[in-house]
């Protein structure tokens, strides 16, 4: 699949994999590939989300991700549904991070489970993003699986990437009008899109 990746798709996984190595993570996860598309300056992701407003929110998303790896990588929904068995995730994450440290139940300290050469593998979240992405391109007949594509993938998946961009305004719906046309910046200014002929 790595073959049909444009070069700033290839570029965000590549930096979701230092995302992994620089928090000591076992895996890549769907955070990592958020956090990598976050800190691009080109690309039509960047682009998409400069069009839908998110320039300035960028430092307050990396914020609300960490904020989710402290508490497992645990969603509000999920957070919500364990409040309804009496379980309150704060006080969970406080007592944890008592016992064994700030940053105990964020799954970043161990060592398990890299591939030689300190690569990380992916998780199950990190692959859901990639095989949703190609279903993207392939549904939007371009040749080629962009980080626009990603982008798309993270705000469709459940979990944190996909709540936490839509606290910042960053939907779907308001990507694909950006990136394919109905938007404001649609028409114009696609940067780097391959149509399939």
């Amino acid at each position: 699949m790595f073959e049909r990746f444009t070069k700033d798709a290839r570029a965000v996984v590549q930096g979701a994999m230092e995302h992994a190595v620089r928090s000591s993570a076992r895996y890549v996860d769907a955070g990592h590939l958020l956090l990598a598309l976050l800190g691009r300056e080109s690309g039509r992701a960047s682009f998409a989300l400069a069009a839908v407003g998110l320039g300035g929110h960028r430092d307050a998303v990396v914020r609300d991700l960490a904020e989710a790896r402290r508490r497992a990588g645990l969603s509000r929904a999920d957070s919500e549904a364990l409040a309804g068995l009496g379980i309150d995730v704060s006080d969970l994450v406080a007592r944890m991070e008592e016992v064994h440290g700030a940053g105990a139940m964020s799954g970043d300290r161990g060592s398990a489970d890299r591939r030689p050469g300190g690569r990380r593998s992916f998780d199950r979240s990190a692959k859901a993003v990639l095989e949703r992405a190609l279903r993207i391109a392939v549904a939007h007949r371009d040749r080629h699986i962009g980080d626009e594509h990603l982008l798309l993938a993270l705000t469709v998946l459940p979990g944190v990437p996909a709540e936490t961009l839509a606290d910042h305004g960053v939907t779907h719906e308001a990507l694909v009008r950006v990136l394919y046309g109905g938007g404001e910046a649609g028409g114009r200014g696609n940067p780097g899109r391959a149509k399939a002929g």
